[in-house]
C-alpha cells in the first residue's frame, strides 16, 4: 500500500484502526518516502543512503525563531545533551522544532474529530526533518492544579493500588476485627472439617424465613409442606448457662400452632451429620447439605453441635459478604477511588478536607501550657471564662496544666477538646459561637479560627469506610517498629515513596496471592523503585500535584514514563536537575542512560557539568544569545568540546574561563540579622535559623531537606505579614521573628510570570515603555497631530489598531476545530494605525521599536539616560537578546524572574529591602550566572539583602553565608547540618553540600 501525500493519511481507515503510536510510524513511513523523494534533488544518491539508513535524526534548514537555518545529524538511541547561553536557541531546536514537528505528525495521522481534543501544533520553521521517532516531551512546567491530582495519581501508583487491593485485599469487620468472607458449600464443608473434632456431631440448619404478613404458625406450615419438619429450639442465653442442650422438634407430632418458642429461637435442621476429616464423602454431604440450606435460608446457614454434654457451639455461615451482621461492600476497584461516587467520603466528596476549626491557630503555640494560655481563643477578656473553666477541670482530671500543650497525652487533649463535666471544650466553645452568628462580632471572632481541616468522617483519607476496612499484611515502618501491620490504602498513601518502596518489597503474601498480584505489584514495585532513583524518595504518595515544584513534576513525569517502558521513542527533557542537589544528579543520569539503553533516544536540555560528561554527545548552540546565537557551534563528545576554541561552553568546562571566588566575603554580624525561632512547619524541626544582612545568603541542602519551608512559607510569609503586606497562604508555624525591624520591606522573586496576557512585555514590567512613549509623543509630527503618550499605548484605545485590539492577530473560532490565530489584515500584525506608524523617531516607528532586541535598544537610544538606565539593567543580566516587545506568556521561568530582578534593580530604592529568590539560576548558563552574581552583588552594595534558595555550586562557593538543612529529605530531613561561610560548611563532614563544596574550594 501506497500513500501519494501526507494529507490523505489522517482520512485512511488504516490509520484509524491503528494504535496511535503505530498510527504516528505509519505517517513516518510515509514521509520517510516523500522527504526522500524530495531530497534527492539535492544531494547525491550515496549521501542520501546514508542519511536513511534509518540510525540517525537529521533536520535540514532550521529556522524556527533565532535559528540560522542550521543543519544538523543526531545519532538515535543516545543521551544526547544540548546546551549554550540562555536565548541561544536551545528550546528553539529541541522543543519548538524537533518536538513540535513529532507532535505535529502525531496528532495529522488522527481523525478530524479527535483532532478537536488536541492542542494546535503549527508546522515548525524547518525544510526537513527525517528518522522521527514518536517523541515525549517531559517538561520542567508546573503540574495540575486539581486537588484530586496526587503524586501517586500522577505515576498511576494509584491506579495499580486500587486493583491490587481489589484482588487480594482482605476485608476486617470494624466490630469483631473478623475477616469478613463470602461462603460457598464448598467452603463451609472444609471449615466444618477443620473445626471440629473428629466424630463431633452437629446440626446443619437455617433460620425459619420470615414473610411480612405471616403469622409463625403459617410460616411453620409452609415448612412443613415443603418436607422441613425437624426444628432445632435453641436454649436462651440463662438455659446455656445451666448447661441445657438444642431440642429437636417434630412438626409431624406437634402441631405448628402450639409451637410457643419464639421465631428467632429456631432454626431449620436440614441434615443431622458428624465431622469426618479427610472423608471426601462426608464432606460431598455435608456440601450437598449446605447449597440446600443456602437455597432455602436467603445464603445463610448455621452449623450446632450436638454434644451429649457440656456447651454446644454455634457457627453462622454466609454466602453473602457478610461478619457480625454487617453487610460489607465487595472489594472492586472503583471503590477505591476519591474521583469517583462509588468511593468518595461522602462528607468530604473525595478531597480529605473540609472547612472547620483549624487546630494550628486554636493551638499555635504547643510549647505553652494550658495555664499559660495554650488555647488562643480563651485568652481574651471577654472569653477568659472558658480558660478558668478549663484549668480548674484539667486540676480535677489530672491534667498537668504546666506541661507544654504538645506533650499532653492524646486522651488529655481530647478532654481538651471535647470538654468534661462543666467545661464545655474547644469544640463546645466553636457551638455557641455558631449559635450567635447572626451577631457579626462572633462571627468575626470565630472565622480568625476557621480552616481547612482534616476530614472527621473518612479522618482525611478520602474514601468511604468500606475501602478502609480492606486491608494487606505488610511490615510495621518505622524505627521502633516490629512485627507485621495490615494497611488499608489510606495509610499506604500516606507513606513516602522510600518507605513504600520498603512495604512492598517485602509484603507478605500468600503463592495464591503471588499468583493473582504479581503483574500488578511488579509495575507498584518498578514506579516506586523510578521515583526513589529520580531522587523523590522524600515526597508522600498523597502529596498533592498542585504543591509540587516545577523540577519535581519533570522528575515524576520521568518516572511515570520509564514505568511505561517504551521503546524506540524519542525523550525530550528540559532541563532535569532543577531543583536538585549535586549528590542525587549521579542516580538522575543513570536513569536518563536506562532509557537510553533500553532503545530509546534521549535529548536534554541541560547546562549541569555533571550531566554533559556522561552525555554520548554534546551539541552546543551558540555563540550568544537571540540574533547572536541559533547556530551550532559545536557537536561531539565531551573530551572534545574540552578543546574546541570557538565554545563558550567549552571554556568553562575546561577551567579556561570560570566563576571565580570573591576577593573577600563579607562580614556577618548577630546584631545585624533575621532570625527565625522554632520553625516547626512541615518536617522542620524546631529549626533556630539566622539570616545575616547586607550579605548573599544562599539556603541549600538536598531535595526535600526544607529549604522553601524555612525561606517562603515561614521567613517570606512572617515578614510579609509584620509589614503590612498580602500574602496568599498560611505563615509556617515557629514562635517568632527577631530583626524584623531591620529590613524596611521584603520582595519573592520567584519564576512566576510576568503576566499571562501576550500585551505584557518585558520593556513595560521594567517601566521603560513609558519613557519610550513619552519620547515619541515629544517629536515634532507627534506634537503637530496632537498625539499624547497614550497614543502610542497598545493595551488602550487611540493609536493602537481596533480590529485586533492591539494584538496583532485576529482569532477565528471554528467549529469542531481548534480556533485559529490569524495576522491582522488591518495593521498586518503591527498593532498600531497607519497614522500612529507614521511618527518616527530615529528613522523607527513604535512598531520598529518594539521589534529590536535589549542590547540593540541600548545602542539606539543612547542620548536617553532614563531609557537606557532601565534597558541597561537587562542586559547587564543576561537578557539582551529578548525583543522589547516580547509577549510574556513566551518567557522561560527564569527569564520572567530575572526580568523581575531587572525591574528591581532599576528602580531608585528607598530603605532596607530583603530579596528572596529561588533557585535563581533555572536554565542559565555558567556565563549568566557570572552575570546574574554581578547582580546580586549589585542590590547588596546598593544596601540591601539577597537571600537565595539554590543548589548550584558556583552560586554557593561565591556566598557571604550559607546554610545547608539536611542530613536528607522528608521526614528525614528539617535540620540544619552546616551553616556558616562556604569553607566552614565545607569542612562539616555531614554535609552533603559541603562534600562538593570542598572540591570547589580547593581547586
Amino acid at each position: 500500500m501506497r500513500f501519494e501525500s501526507d494529507e490523505r493519511l489522517p482520512n485512511c481507515n488504516l490509520a484509524r484502526i491503528l494504535s496511535p503510536f503505530h498510527a504516528f510510524a505509519f505517517n513516518r513511513l510515509t514521509a520517510f518516502s516523500m522527504a526522500k523523494k524530495t531530497s534527492s534533488k539535492r544531494t547525491s544518491t550515496n549521501g542520501a543512503a546514508k542519511r536513511f539508513t534509518g540510525r540517525e535524526l537529521v533536520i535540514k534548514g532550521a529556522r524556527q525563531h533565532n535559528l540560522k537555518n542550521i543543519d544538523l545529524t543526531i545519532p538515535k538511541k543516545k543521551l544526547i545533551v544540548v546546551t549554550g547561553p540562555s536565548g541561544s536557541g536551545k528550546s528553539s531546536l529541541v522543543f519548538d522544532t524537533i518536538y513540535a514537528e513529532g507532535q505535529r505528525r502525531y496528532v495529522e495521522s488522527l481523525s478530524s474529530y479527535a483532532r478537536q481534543f488536541l492542542e494546535r501544533m503549527d508546522k515548525p520553521d524547518v525544510d526537513m526533518i527525517t528518522g522521527l521517532a514518536p517523541a515525549i516531551a517531559i517538561e520542567q512546567q508546573t503540574g495540575s492544579r486539581n486537588p484530586r491530582s496526587t503524586v501517586a495519581t500522577q505515576t498511576e501508583i494509584y491506579d495499580y493500588l486500587r486493583l491490587l487491593f481489589a484482588r487480594i485485599g482482605i476485608t476486617i469487620s470494624p466490630v469483631s476485627g473478623k475477616v469478613v468472607t463470602k461462603d460457598s458449600p464448598r467452603s463451609v464443608a472444609e471449615s466444618v472439617q477443620k473445626g471440629l473434632a473428629d466424630g463431633t456431631r452437629f446440626y446443619l440448619c437455617f433460620a425459619v424465613p420470615t414473610h411480612k404478613g405471616r403469622k409463625k404458625h403459617e410460616e411453620l406450615a409452609a415448612l412443613l409442606a415443603r418436607g422441613f419438619y425437624r426444628l432445632v429450639v435453641l436454649p436462651t442465653e440463662k438455659q446455656s448457662e445451666k448447661g441445657r442442650q438444642p431440642e429437636i422438634l417434630d412438626l409431624n407430632e406437634t402441631d405448628a400452632s402450639a409451637v410457643k418458642t419464639p421465631i428467632s429461637r429456631l432454626l431449620v435442621l436440614v441434615d443431622r451429620l458428624a465431622a469426618r476429616s479427610g472423608d471426601d464423602e462426608v464432606a460431598t454431604r455435608i456440601a450437598d447439605s449446605v447449597e440446600q440450606a443456602f437455597r432455602e435460608g436467603n445464603d445463610r446457614t448455621v452449623v450446632i453441635t450436638a454434644p451429649k454434654e457440656g456447651a454446644f457451639e454455634r457457627f453462622d455461615f454466609s454466602a453473602h459478604f457478610e461478619q457480625d451482621g454487617i453487610p460489607f461492600e465487595e472489594p472492586t476497584p472503583q471503590i477505591f477511588s476519591f474521583n469517583s461516587p462509588l468511593g468518595a467520603c461522602p462528607t468530604c466528596q473525595g478531597f480529605g478536607s473540609v472547612p472547620g476549626i483549624d487546630k494550628d491557630l486554636v493551638v499555635p503555640n504547643p510549647d505553652l501550657s494550658l495555664r499559660q494560655g495554650a488555647v488562643a481563643p480563651f485568652r481574651t477578656e471577654m472569653w477568659s471564662t472558658y480558660q478558668r473553666e478549663l484549668v480548674r477541670m484539667a486540676a480535677l482530671e489530672g491534667i498537668d496544666i504546666d506541661a507544654p500543650y504538645g506533650k499532653l497525652p492524646e486522651g488529655h487533649k481530647n478532654i481538651v477538646w471535647n470538654g468534661f463535666g462543666s467545661y464545655k471544650g474547644i469544640r463546645g466553645f466553636f457551638r455557641f459561637l455558631e449559635s450567635k452568628a447572626y451577631k457579626m462580632h462572633f462571627r468575626i471572632y470565630a472565622a480568625r479560627f476557621r480552616g481547612y481541616t482534616s476530614c472527621p468522617d473518612c479522618d482525611g483519607y478520602r474514601l468511604k469506610k468500606s475501602a478502609l476496612n480492606v486491608r494487606i499484611e505488610g511490615d510495621s515502618l518505622g524505627p521502633y517498629s516490629t512485627g507485621t501491620h495490615l494497611y488499608h490504602i489510606g495509610e499506604i498513601a500516606e507513606l513516602t515513596t522510600k518507605d513504600a518502596a520498603r512495604l512492598f518489597d517485602h509484603l507478605r503474601l500468600s503463592e495464591f496471592q503471588e499468583a493473582i498480584a504479581g503483574r500488578v505489584l511488579e509495575e507498584i514495585r518498578k514506579r516506586l523503585r523510578y521515583l526513589v532513583e529520580v531522587g523523590l524518595d522524600y515526597l508522600t504518595l498523597d502529596r498533592l500535584a498542585q504543591t509540587l515544584s516545577g523540577g519535581e513534576t519533570q522528575r515524576i513525569n520521568l518516572a511515570t514514563s520509564l514505568g511505561s517502558s517504551l521503546v524506540g521513542s524519542l525523550y525530550v527533557l528540559d532541563e532535569p536537575t532543577i531543583g536538585l542537589h549535586p549528590r542525587d544528579n549521579d542516580r538522575l543520569i543513570t536513569i536518563l542512560e536506562g532509557l537510553r539503553d533500553i532503545g530509546n533516544t534521549v535529548l536534554v536540555v541541560e547546562h549541569d557539568e555533571q550531566m554533559m560528561e556522561r552525555a554520548d554527545q554534546l551539541i552546543d548552540i551558540g555563540p550568544g544569545s537571540g540574533v547572536h546565537g541559533g547556530d551550532v557551534i559545536f557537536q561531539g563528545t565531551f573530551p572534545e568540546i574540552l578543546k574546541d576554541q570557538k565554545s563558550l561552553t567549552g571554556a568553562y568546562l575546561s577551567g579556561s574561563k570560570e566563576i571565580s571566588l570573591p576577593e573577600k566575603r563579607r562580614r556577618t554580624s548577630k546584631k545585624r540579622s533575621i532570625e527565625i525561632i522554632h520553625a516547626r512547619q512541615h518536617n522542620l524541626k524546631r529549626v533556630d535559623a539566622r539570616f545575616p544582612l547586607n550579605t548573599i545568603t544562599v539556603v541549600t541542602g538536598v531535595s526535600g531537606s526544607g529549604k522553601s519551608t524555612l525561606v517562603h512559607s515561614t521567613l517570606f510569609a512572617a515578614l510579609k505579614r509584620l509589614k503590612g503586606g498580602e500574602f496568599d497562604g498560611k505563615v509556617g508555624v515557629h514562635d517568632a521573628v527577631k530583626g524584623a525591624h531591620l529590613v524596611e520591606s521584603v520582595e519573592m522573586v520567584d519564576q512566576s510570570p510576568i503576566g499571562k496576557s501576550p500585551r505584557s512585555n518585558p520593556v513595560t514590567y521594567v517601566k521603560a515603555f513609558d519613557h519610550i512613549r513619552d519620547l515619541m509623543a515629544s517629536t515634532h509630527q507627534a506634537k503637530i497631530r496632537g498625539y499624547r503618550p497614550g497614543t502610542f499605548s497598545f493595551n488602550v484605545p487611540g493609536g493602537r489598531c481596533e480590529v485586533c485590539q492591539g494584538e496583532g492577530v485576529v482569532r477565528v473560532e471554528m467549529q469542531f476545530l481548534a480556533d485559529l490565530f490569524l495576522e491582522c489584515e488591518a495593521c498586518n500584525g503591527l498593532r498600531y494605525k497607519q497614522d500612529v506608524l507614521e511618527i518616527r523617531y530615529g528613522g523607527k516607528n513604535i512598531a520598529e521599536m518594539l521589534a529590536m532586541t535589549v542590547s540593540e535598544a541600548v545602542d539606539f537610544f543612547g542620548k536617553h539616560k532614563k531609557i537606557v538606565r532601565k534597558l541597561k539593567v537587562l542586559q547587564d543580566i543576561g537578557l539582551g537578546y529578548l525583543t522589547l516587545g516580547q509577549p510574556a506568556n513566551t518567557l522561560s521561568g527564569g527569564e520572567a524572574q530575572r526580568v523581575k530582578l531587572a525591574a528591581h534593580l532599576g528602580r531608585s530604592h528607598q530603605g532596607h529591602t530583603l530579596y528572596l529568590f529561588d533557585e535563581p539560576t533555572t536554565g542559565l548558563h555558567f556565563d549568566d550566572i557570572r552575570k546574574l552574581l554581578d547582580a546580586f552583588n549589585a542590590l547588596v552594595d546598593a544596601g540591601h539583602s539577597v537571600i537565595l534558595i539554590e543548589h548550584n555550586m558556583d552560586v554557593i562557593k561565591s556566598a557571604d553565608y550559607v546554610i545547608d538543612l539536611g542530613p536528607e529529605g522528608g521526614r528525614r530531613g528539617g535540620f540544619i547540618v552546616a551553616e556558616g561561610t562556604p569553607e566552614e560548611v565545607a569542612d562539616v563532614d555531614e554535609s552533603h553540600t559541603g562534600k562538593y563544596l570542598k572540591s570547589l574550594l580547593t581547586k
